[in-house]
């Protein structure tokens, strides 16, 4: 897709401060358009508009967007205690939801809403090949949390506004989620497979989501569920043996499941011990292409100086 696409383009996103929306944000200027934040603090200037998920906005504000990009969210990791799930659930759900019923409502709605929704959807399915198509998991919180994020961007798709429903893998960048936590035991020669290893990872480069994000906003054969993920997932022990590589430092510190249950509780059995083999169908179907499609040389992209 050119960058051209988006040229003159106004886009609304959330999230621009985590990790992946502070890397899209100038991407998606670079390529010629206007970008405004939505921001839980006082706005800074003009290109921020400041929200509170569980409330409305001036809808004057959201008028005259051509696209709508969701990233803002409770982050997944740390113990889940009830508190804990109870925000990482509102935060989608209800967040997503108020967003979603504002842009539905405006006189000029824009013509794409890209939500971030999650792999987290299929639960753990050991080796089974998981598509769009696939059914969500039929227990567990995480499947739980992303049909309910999914949901709730039901009142943009009926107002006729396009809904691409992005779930996203492992994303590999050292400026943030499991990789950075990964990083400093890996490189002090401490990494090791987590439980069996023989778990499946689905994961994606940073600049491979940037531009599958960028791809969803243009095409117009995209809505619905589309799994943002590498075309080619590891199991965790392959996963481990190549960052092993790629940082020149041996793997030989497994940490046994029971260890892994007992320092995250459900968060670990549910996002480090869970298998996921999931395919990219959608995207690769329409033509998206890959600039990181193997896993060794997307670590040595990502970690390069």
């Amino acid at each position: 897709m050119s960058a051209t696409a988006i040229t003159g383009w106004k886009i609304l996103v959330s999230g621009a401060s985590g990790f992946i929306g502070s890397a899209l944000c100038p991407l998606l200027t670079g390529a010629g358009a206007r970008v405004t934040r939505l921001v839980r603090t006082r706005p800074r200037d003009d290109s921020e508009i400041q929200w509170d998920p569980a409330a409305a906005i001036a809808g004057d504000r959201l008028e005259g967007f051509d696209a709508v990009v969701h990233l803002a969210g409770e982050t997944i990791t740390g113990r889940w205690t009830a508190a804990k799930k109870q925000r990482i659930l509102q935060s989608r759900a209800q967040g997503t939801q108020t967003l979603a019923t504002l842009v539905a409502h405006r006189q000029r709605k824009p013509r794409v809403f890209v939500s971030a929704s999650a792999i987290g959807f299929y639960g753990d399915r050991g080796d089974e090949v998981l598509r769009e198509q696939s059914s969500s998991g039929s227990s567990g919180f995480l499947p739980e949390v992303a049909r309910a994020w999914e949901e709730a961007t039901r009142p943009a798709a009926v107002a006729g506004i396009r809904v691409v429903n992005l779930r996203i893998g492992v994303v590999l960048s050292p400026r943030g989620g499991a990789l950075q936590q990964m990083l400093p035991p890996f490189k002090l020669g401490l990494g090791g497979r987590l439980g069996s290893g023989r778990q499946y990872m689905s994961w994606i480069a940073l600049d491979d989501l940037l531009g599958a994000i960028q791809f969803a906003l243009t095409q117009d054969s995209l809505r619905g569920p589309v799994n943002a993920v590498a075309p080619n997932p590891v199991t965790n022990r392959e996963f481990t043996k190549t960052l092993g590589q790629v940082l020149h430092r041996p793997t030989i510190f497994p940490v046994p499941a029971f260890v892994v249950k007992t320092l995250f509780g459900q968060m670990g059995e549910e996002l480090l011990l869970a298998s996921q083999r999931v395919e990219p169908a959608r995207l690769i179907a329409a033509g998206f292409s890959f600039t990181h499609p193997e896993l060794k040389g997307a670590l040595e992209a990502v970690l390069k100086g």
